[in-house]
């Protein structure tokens, strides 16, 4: 299996130059290849998720450099995971915007979209932290050009926003990457997770200031309070199929520091001891509640869906921020919720903005298929608000009990923050299918059998998630534990060292 570690890697990447070269300006042919080649990253996803889920860790050397010095790409339970969900959100967010015509709203969607999928897989299965670098500036140029798509004023400013802090971010990112090199001469995650606990007292500080910044990074990268002021605009600004697609992109900062902290950065590390707990949990409190409260206050549906992508980052980093097996895997089951609940009130979002006069939530305006809609847009606020019988009410089950021991100040946290949402999904609801309106409907649209079955095919994976809760936590924990017995991974990396 060890040559298909990189397919997720090359095949968007050879596709994409195939539609820029050969394809352009034949949107029905790129139609065809984005499908076929999403079609084929979802085999190649079964098929490793199969892989590490029987074989354990596997090693894929680029060159057949041997580590630390060349290109390594790892295969483990949950980059093998993440790959399968990005796949599979991939080929829903295709599906919507071919049968919504987006894709013929630019003249690039489809090639920008496949260097977009090249990016978040690079970004899941490298070994390399320097690689996490260049990856993450391969998704953000694709994202920013996916996120213009279509031009607008607004959603210009919004872009250059988002660029500016991912700009940002990336700078900590390489000052971060040079402290790391200069204190232990490796940029190999499983190098540096077999190096740092001999680390001289003198390199200490160093090390420190490297992993504050490296949290920082994924902050931004997560929105993670106080670095998430660019994602309400960004979201809220972008085609809703674009802002359904990027919610696995916040997810990257999630991935990114779980992990850090269970690989190079364990809490068991003295140099850096639980400084990443200390600074997550606060700021994933803080994440929740700005989440929570912004859901209360949207004045339009997209914000609306832009400030519960917040909220469920707040869930996300509050269940990894314990660094413990049995937190890490109610923070998974929740990865796994949050990304489909968040692509699905976008997609829902995008279908009410296009049947509507305009996109203001307090003033009145009839729309069409509103029955269809209003259930759709119902079923989305239960799985984000938390509410049986979907699977948002067990993520937060399984992240209440495994902070037991915490209970008062995060249950209180997730438990008000629930409340809140309930409000504001239930007002704005409200004001969309039941203020009345005089105004005769808009022609919408039309039916648009193909944009509509993507969405339920997100409702679908929330019922499958529900229906299946017990044998997916159940290989989530074995995920889980694998991370904080990270003796496999490196001795994989290991197999390509040199003398």
């Amino acid at each position: 299996m060890t040559h298909w570690i990189i397919a997720p890697v090359v095949l968007p990447a050879l596709v994409a130059a195939l539609m820029v070269i050969l394809l352009r300006g034949h949107i029905g042919l790129q139609r065809i290849a984005s499908l076929a080649a999403i079609l084929a990253l979802n085999a190649i996803a079964v098929a490793l998720m199969w892989s590490a889920a029987t074989h354990g860790p596997e090693a894929y050397f680029l060159g057949d450099w041997p580590a630390p010095f060349g290109i390594v790409l790892m295969l483990d339970r949950l980059s093998a995971l993440m790959v399968a969900l990005l796949a599979a959100l991939a080929l829903v967010c295709a599906l919507y915007a071919i049968g919504s015509g987006w894709d013929r709203k630019g003249a690039h969607f489809h090639p920008l979209l496949m260097f977009l999928l090249m990016g978040i897989g690079g970004a899941f299965l490298t070994g390399d932290a320097f690689n996490l670098f260049v990856f993450f500036e391969v998704l953000l140029i694709a994202s920013y050009g996916l996120m213009i798509h279509g031009g607008g004023s607004a959603r210009t400013r919004a872009g250059i926003q988002y660029i500016a802090f991912n700009l940002i971010g990336s700078s900590l990112f390489l000052i971060a990457l040079a402290l790391l090199y200069g204190v232990t001469g490796t940029l190999n995650m499983a190098d540096l997770a077999a190096k740092l606990p001999g680390l001289p007292e003198g390199d200490m500080a160093l090390l420190r200031v490297a992993a504050v910044m490296l949290i920082l990074v994924f902050a931004i990268k997560g929105a993670l309070v106080p670095l998430q002021f660019w994602l309400p605009g960004t979201y809220a600004n972008a085609p809703g199929v674009v802002a359904a697609l990027f919610a696995v992109m916040t997810k990257i900062g999630a991935y990114a520091t779980l992990r850090f902290g269970s690989l190079i950065f364990p809490p068991d590390l003295a140099a850096t001891g639980a400084l990443l707990h200390d600074l997550v949990l606060p700021a994933a409190l803080v994440t929740l509640a700005v989440g929570s409260i912004g859901v209360l206050g949207a004045t339009t549906l997209p914000r609306l869906a832009a400030f519960a992508a917040i909220a469920s980052m707040g869930n996300v980093f509050l269940a990894i921020s314990a660094f413990t097996p049995q937190t890490t895997a109610a923070a998974l089951y929740y990865i796994l919720h949050s990304t489909l609940a968040t692509a699905a009130i976008f997609l829902v979002a995008d279908l009410v903005a296009r049947r509507r006069a305009h996109v203001r939530l307090p003033d009145a305006a009839a729309f069409a298929q509103t029955g269809l809609i209003g259930a759709l847009f119902m079923a989305a606020a239960v799985a984000l608000a938390g509410l049986p019988p979907l699977s948002g009410f067990i993520g937060k089950l399984l992240i209440l009990d495994a902070f037991r021991a915490d209970a008062p100040l995060i249950w209180t946290a997730i438990l008000v923050s629930s409340f809140l949402m309930i409000l504001g999904f239930a007002r704005a609801g409200s004001q969309l299918f039941w203020k009345p309106s005089t105004d005769a409907p808009p022609a919408g649209p039309g039916p648009e059998p193909l944009a509509f079955t993507a969405t339920f095919a997100l409702f679908a994976g929330l019922a499958a998630l529900t229906i299946f809760a017990g044998p997916v936590t159940t290989a989530l924990t074995t995920t889980a534990g694998g991370l904080y017995a990270p003796e496999a991974y490196i001795a994989a990396n290991r197999l390509g060292a040199g003398p």
